[in-house]
């Protein structure tokens, strides 16, 4: 990546409506809900399978500038439960983010058991399909986790594929490196689900600000 001379100015021609300026990231704007979820994770006795259904709401965030780089992007929380449990079999928090100028997207991840990752890939407005990865040991697009469980389960990297449907649906797949303690080879924890959309994004703050002002 090319950084300019000058690091500190920000862009003068943002546009506020973030969700008319998400690219690719359009077609994720939206509240999704998925009755197919299946997990593979590492137990000590083997590969477990286990099915999952989840919630995914996005919604648009402001412009975001560091310096002249400037990112479109949604908010996102996703929960994830069993059909055998009540207590959540999983939760995360993060953004994805576009940079429209070089086409960069980026997922930030944030799991509440000391875990968190920026994972990367490049994509453009109309692409049916986005393809982003996280690798340890990087200080660009990295992972970083507890001391636990970069010891007993460590994430040597992360990849997630999202594919986009013509009947405005949306598909993924995930996969996680882990280095098992005890196990001589690396172990592929997946997971994988379909999303269909029970509800829409609402405007960003700035947007709604100017929106206001139009009117007046």
């Amino acid at each position: 990546m090319d950084i300019p001379d000058d690091i500190f100015t920000e862009p003068d021609d943002v546009a506020p409506d973030t969700l008319a300026n998400l690219g690719p990231l359009s077609r994720l704007a939206g509240i999704w809900e998925g009755h197919r979820g299946v997990d593979i994770n590492p137990k000590a006795d083997g590969p477990e399978q286990r099915a999952y259904y989840e919630r995914i709401e996005m919604h648009p965030i402001d412009p975001q500038a560091n310096g002249p780089q400037l990112f479109y992007g949604l908010r996102y929380h996703v929960h994830v439960n069993t059909p055998e449990e009540d207590i959540a079999f999983h939760d995360q928090v993060g953004y994805w983010l576009w940079e429209p100028a070089t086409g960069l997207v980026l997922q930030t991840v944030a799991i509440p058991r000391g875990q968190v990752a920026i994972a990367a890939g490049h994509a453009a407005a109309g692409d049916m399909r986005l393809e982003l990865k996280a690798t340890r040991g990087t200080s660009e697009y990295g992972i970083c986790s507890t001391t636990f469980l970069e010891q007993a389960f460590r994430t040597d990297s992360y990849t997630i594929t999202v594919d986009f449907h013509d009947d405005g649906s949306w598909s993924y797949v995930s996969d996680t490196v882990l280095t098992v303690r005890g196990q001589s080879e690396p172990f592929l924890h997946r997971d994988r689900n379909h999303l269909v959309k029970v509800g829409e994004a609402g405007p960003n703050p700035l947007a709604e600000i100017v929106r206001e002002q139009q009117k007046g």
